[in-house]
């Protein structure tokens, strides 16, 4: 199966995520297959969220299935989620 999911990196205390694609059985960090784009969940600068939509739109039409907060991030990015 294949889901939408954050991935994260950045430094202690410093979070950053990126919003991917991956198989489900890839570690959290691990490879992935897509990158959709990336989020800062501390909101550091004015482009704290940032999603290819039509990337995203893409995989959910082939089955893709976003996390809970993946799936949150892209509604309000205007990405239609089953």
């Amino acid at each position: 199966m294949v889901k939408i999911r954050l991935s994260r990196f950045g430094s202690a205390h410093n979070p950053h995520y990126r919003i991917v694609v991956a198989d489900v059985r890839r570690p959290r960090d691990g490879g992935y297959i897509e990158n959709l784009g990336h989020y800062d969940p501390r909101k550091t600068s004015e482009n704290f969220l940032n999603v290819n939509a039509e990337r995203a739109a893409y995989w959910i039409a082939q089955g893709a299935q976003p996390t809970q907060t993946a799936r949150r991030l892209l509604k309000s990015q205007g990405v239609k989620v089953k």
